[in-house]
């Protein structure tokens, strides 16, 4: 590519860069995104690119195949219910290890590489996300019930990339598993975030599931309901699709879900007239 073709990129990257510096992004992590090197190495450089032009970004992420892998080299069978991991005493404390622990730090240590100043939260520290049981039949499977994003606006001021795993805290000292794809619309909810990006294993909301031409690009809260009434968002999008909502009604002004498989997709979405997935709006 020649210098002046690079140049014009950047020019017509201008206008996205001003929407979205001093503005809080969160980027929920996971999928495939996360287990392929190469698509990590460039989800990574997406996030700092966006800190250093002022683009405030919060990543929340999972590590559902790294418990799974850890569970099975213990003996454990991995368990679900409801699309849920079942989660006794034994497995929170496997849950806290990995997502705390190995890939929390591993994200640290691959912004920081990619020129980048981030630091690793768990929904532990500073009480940033509290929770209660669930349900009985998932064991320490938390349901929220409050957001402390102190920390997290304290992190921002001082330009470093919080890194969320998504555990919390409980009123008794319980420590609880909880759904990534809930906490991220949580938190982009408290922090009032101008985005969500939800990276999926998936383009996004298709009419027809076999037809990747039949993307929904845009969808609002009442359709996302309808659609779910007519079969349209199903299985594993069901919930997802909740999320979703979920965070527009708590303030984020738009959601976005997209594949996450995309090289360099976050800043398709961002920072280009294409755009990327389905976009939720209020």
């Amino acid at each position: 590519m020649k210098a002046t073709e690079r140049a014009e990129i950047l020019v017509q990257a201008l206008p996205y860069i001003r929407k979205y510096t001093g503005k809080i992004v969160v980027i929920k992590y996971g999928g495939n995104a996360m287990t392929s090197e190469s698509l990590k190495q460039q989800v990574m450089e997406d996030i700092v690119l966006l800190r250093l032009v002022g683009v405030n970004v919060v990543l929340v992420h999972g590590g559902g195949p790294e418990i799974n892998d850890l569970m099975k080299r213990l003996g454990k069978v991995p368990e679900f219910v409801d699309g849920l991991r079942v989660t006794d005493k034994e497995t929170v404390d496997i849950v806290q290890m990995v997502l705390a622990g190995k890939v929390n730090k591993s994200l640290v240590g691959l912004l920081e590489t990619k020129g980048g100043r981030a630091v690793g939260l768990s929904g532990i520290d500073d009480k940033l996300i509290e929770a209660k049981f669930k349900d009985s039949r998932l064991g320490f499977v938390g349901e929220i019930t409050k957001i402390n994003p102190e920390c997290v606006y304290d992190l921002l001021a001082k330009n470093y990339i919080p890194v969320i795993s998504t555990i919390a805290c409980g009123e008794n000292g319980e420590i609880f598993n909880i759904n990534g794809d809930t906490a991220a619309a949580y938190i982009a909810g408290a922090l009032k975030a101008e985005r969500l990006i939800m990276m999926t294993d998936i383009a996004g909301i298709l009419r027809d599931p076999s037809d990747p031409a039949t993307l929904i690009s845009e969808i609002t809260v009442a359709e996302a309901k309808k659609l779910r009434e007519e079969g349209v968002i199903s299985g594993g999008m069901i919930p997802k699709a909740e999320c979703c909502i979920k965070a527009i009604t708590e303030g984020v002004n738009k959601v976005i879900i997209m594949d996450g498989r995309v090289p360099h997709s976050i800043l398709i979405e961002l920072l280009t007239d294409e755009g990327a997935g389905t976009m939720f709006l209020a």
